[in-house]
């Protein structure tokens, strides 16, 4: 069977399962693992491998790149400092850690090797975070650390890994050689990533008309800015990491509303695809493992897994809470990984949400077949290692993760819903006010009522039950029927919300669902402009 073949075979999977996980409420990366796992044992598959290159180019940069595109910038920068000691410092103590472990358990295992795989397993992924903390309610801090976390995390365990290999290759590890070599890769990938972003937002502003090419625009830049950074031997994750997060904060300003809608549903079906692959071939990589440790008896390789896993989950626990309530940690009266409501509770659940998954998979996939012309030693079991924490921390760890949530009964203490009805009041308002005042041309005062009429029906909505708010928001005019003049109000909606954005009031969510919907009513009213015009 040809790799055509393979490739319609496992996007029909994806689809069959999209619509399990769905329909049952399940973690779509542990439902994607698990079946990669029961058809990876199917006798009759043919065998499935990737380039190593192909994982970390093809798949890394786009995943990477929309993430760090719906993560609030300004969130972001709140809480760089348990993002960085998570990102940074728990990437190394757990390589470290790992590394030790493993040394001293498995008999011959010498330290470079060690401390490759404590690189491989050190990092929580993205996208696994995000699908297991998809819908959960957790408070909006604790779902900016896990992600920002996940999205920086990436670099530092790179760098880690090629360090690790290139001990290998040489026999010698110099500390103060390799802290400026972190500095540099760190620093580079950043202002590359800037100087990247700021070219890719001008462009976007000249061909702002045509959403073809600009989101066309938006699937090449992941890759040129990752291929450009690592050329430059730079890191390409915080490069594309950094465009992703100049997008987020300027998205508002570059973006045509024609383009936002045309990317969402590009963007939606494409990083569903990757990633779905990626949990997929997770699995599929298993049985091909074990064929290469007939060496090692079933009862050695479940020690060296369970044992590599719990310490693994336990040095994150153990360092999350650390930093979260050690005297050392706190600010004035907040704890650097504590959240609003003050409780162990949200610690907990920053401490338990350590999934591995995309990058552990490609730099284990990555590691070189031979050194100096011979087998590279113990590659096989480095991956079975690394496969086994990718298992358990998504499949224990991201089916017991609801659970906690619901036995710790923590709640969000900011309400999607309310935040929404604050922000379309404060809308409502801000718009009644420019009409009245603010208007960029004089109009007739019955044509200022009409325009105010659609907004002061949607105050007198907002002012009722909260159940009722959005059917009778639904049953508003549409803007289809107004004139030019409502072109303006619009436009000043726009600028509003793209300064509320800005400003950092109201959850980035929030202000996409209300952005799309007034990119829906444009293209409703440019649609009926045309047929009006024929």
């Amino acid at each position: 069977m040809g790799n055509f073949e393979i490739l319609i075979i496992i996007i029909a999977i994806l689809v069959a399962l999209l619509a399990i996980a769905e329909h049952f409420r399940l973690p779509q990366s542990v439902l994607l693992v698990l079946s990669g796992l029961a058809i990876g044992f199917i006798p009759s598959i043919p065998q499935v491998t990737l380039n190593p290159e192909v994982v970390f180019f093809i798949f890394l940069p786009p995943i990477l790149f929309d993430a760090s595109s719906h993560m609030s910038w300004r969130d972001f920068r709140m809480e760089i400092k348990p993002i960085s000691t998570l990102a940074i410092a728990l990437v190394f103590f757990t390589t470290i850690t790992v590394a030790i472990t493993t040394h001293l358990l498995i008999p011959g295992f010498p330290w470079a090797f060690a401390f490759v795989l404590g690189a491989i397993v050190s990092p929580p992924d993205a996208v696994a975070a995000t699908s297991i903390t998809k819908g959960l309610g957790l408070n909006r801090r604790v779902v900016t650390i896990l992600e920002g976390e996940s999205l920086v995390n990436d670099a530092s365990a790179l760098i880690a890994y090629r360090m690790a290999i290139a001990a290998i290759g040489t026999g010698a590890f110099v500390m103060w050689d390799a802290a400026l070599n972190f500095s540099f890769i760190v620093l580079g990938g950043i202002v590359v990533g800037l100087l990247t972003g700021y070219i890719f937002m001008t462009i976007l502003k000249k061909v702002a008309d045509n959403s073809i090419i600009a989101t066309s625009l938006t699937l090449l830049v992941p890759f040129l800015v990752y291929l450009a950074a690592e050329r430059l031997h730079t890191s390409g994750v915080l490069a594309v990491v950094t465009v992703g997060l100049m997008m987020s904060w300027r998205a508002s300003e570059v973006y045509s509303y024609q383009t936002r809608i045309r990317n969402k549903a590009v963007w939606d079906t494409l990083i569903f695809l990757l990633n779905g692959f990626i949990f997929i071939l997770i699995g599929l990589q298993f049985p091909l493992t074990l064929n290469d440790l007939e060496t090692y008896s079933v009862g050695q390789l479940t020690i060296y897994a369970l044992a590599v896993s719990i310490v693994t989950i336990l040095v994150r626990i153990l360092w999350v809470f650390a930093a979260a309530f050690s005297p050392f940690a706190s600010s004035g009266k907040k704890r650097s990984i504590d959240t609003q409501s003050n409780t162990w509770k949200n610690v907990m659940i920053v401490a338990w949400t350590g999934t591995r998954g995309v990058v552990s998979l490609a730099t284990a996939l990555a590691l070189p077949l031979t050194v100096d012309s011979a087998p590279f030693p113990h590659r096989s079991l480095i991956l079975f290692l690394a496969f086994t924490v990718i298992f358990a921390t998504l499949v224990v760890q991201g089916l017991s993760l609801p659970l906690l949530v619901k036995v710790l009964g923590v709640k969000n203490l900011s309400d999607p819903d309310q935040e929404e009805h604050a922000l379309r009041l404060l809308m409502a308002n801000n718009v009644i006010r420019f009409i009245e005042e603010e208007f960029p041309y004089e109009i007739t005062t019955e044509l200022k009522q009409r325009l105010k009429d659609r907004y002061i029906v949607l105050i007198d909505a907002l002012a009722k039950n909260g159940n009722e708010q959005h059917a009778l928001a639904q049953r508003l005019p549409k803007i289809s029927e107004f004139s030019s003049a409502q072109l303006e109000v619009q436009k000043f909606e726009r600028t509003l919300l793209a300064q509320l954005h800005k400003d950092g009031t109201f959850n980035q969510s929030v202000i996409r669902r209300i952005e799309q919907e007034l990119d829906t009513t444009k293209l409703q009213f440019d649609r009926a402009h045309k047929r009006k015009k024929r």
